[in-house]
């Protein structure tokens, strides 16, 4: 009797592990056919999305692409991330440093990069310098605190509520279909990282956890950091010390966008993406690197923001760039048609 016993436990056992394996689709692994979506809509973009990851993750298939080359790239503000509240996070936390932080004292010049950005997000019509005006106030006035400091402050900062919006923070304002996305593709063993013109350091205080991003597959624009005690020593004549903390300078190194995306993926990951989401003329480079001359099948998609209820979109312009990014070859990802939800249902816009 405990013969037949065992041997019955057995074949339960095997049964057990053969249906499992058939269910993860032979690899021990979940298939990527069994994810959800639970935010989007049937629409060609993802269908596209699927199609592409089934086919480049089947052994089987021409276009298989092993593990260690599935690299998928995001760009963070308006690609994972609300962007129109009403502009970047990132030109947001500067504004309120200069203007509304009691316990800094700005001058005068960062004073009015600050109330350009200001007019100008509420009226439109940013000059066309702003990304690098902006970088260099933003590390004028944190220039100083150690990286801990300032992922302090940043952190402190993302508990406020965007303005125009109730029911969220700025921690909390991802875009989910799209962190569905980066999911699916951490799923199928995709390595995702973001590649952002924000600061490095802000990206990785806020979108690390709701990414599933470790920091150091966060790319972004850097400024240089010294040790805290090196003064106006070079860093390769000091030494550094027990007391030392590593602090933030006014030096920016490189400003995170267009082509610049393309040179730091190159430095930081050394290898081409087979997929890259982005939502602006910032990422064309990104995206034409990604798909051109790649031995790999490749895609490439464009968000665009035409949905004026749920969010504050401009139906009219994103349409044309619509089009824009379609002669481009890219996948356009309509942000009104193609998602059931942008923030969540509990997240209402107010104006």
């Amino acid at each position: 009797m405990k013969r037949f016993t065992l041997k019955l436990v057995s074949l339960i056992l095997l049964v057990a592990v053969a249906t499992s394996l058939v269910a993860c689709n032979g690899t021990g692994k979940k298939s990527s056919s069994k994810f959800e979506f639970n935010y989007w809509n049937d629409c060609a973009a993802l269908s596209s999305l699927k199609d592409y990851v089934t086919d480049v993750t089947n052994e089987k298939s021409e276009n298989f692409i092993p593990v260690e080359d599935r690299i998928a790239v995001f760009d963070m503000d308006g690609t994972l991330y609300g962007e129109l509240f009403p502009t970047y996070l990132e030109y947001l936390l500067f504004v309120y440093r200069c203007l509304e932080d009691e316990t800094y004292v700005a001058d005068d010049d960062v004073k009015s990069v600050a109330e350009t950005i200001v007019y100008c997000a509420e009226n439109g019509g940013f000059p066309s310098d702003m990304p690098m005006q902006h970088a260099l106030g933003q590390a004028k006035v944190f220039s100083g605190l150690t990286v801990k400091e300032f992922e302090d402050y940043v952190t402190e900062f993302l508990k406020r509520t965007p303005a125009g919006f109730t029911g969220m923070t700025y921690a909390t304002a991802f875009y989910l279909p799209m962190i569905e996305v980066l999911s699916y593709l951490q799923t199928n063993d995709f390595k995702t990282y973001i590649v952002s013109g924000s600061d490095r350091f802000i990206c990785r205080a806020l979108a690390s956890k709701p990414c599933n991003i470790p920091y150091e597959q966060i790319i972004g624009m850097d400024v240089k950091l010294e040790a805290s005690g090196q003064e106006d020593m070079d860093s390769l004549d000091y030494q550094f010390k027990a007391t030392d903390k590593v602090v933030r300078t006014e030096t920016v190194l490189v400003k995170n966008l267009k082509t610049n995306k393309v040179l730091q993926i190159t430095q930081e990951i050394d290898k081409q993406p087979v997929l890259s989401f982005g939502n602006s003329s910032g990422d064309v480079s990104m995206h034409v690197y990604t798909v051109t001359d790649n031995k790999y099948r490749s895609e490439a998609y464009m968000l665009i923001a035409n949905d004026e209820i749920r969010d504050y979109g401009n139906a009219e312009k994103a349409e044309k760039l619509g089009e824009q990014w379609k002669e481009y070859g890219f996948n356009v990802i309509s942000m009104k048609d193609d998602w059931t939800t942008i923030y969540g249902s509990s997240v209402t816009k107010t104006e």
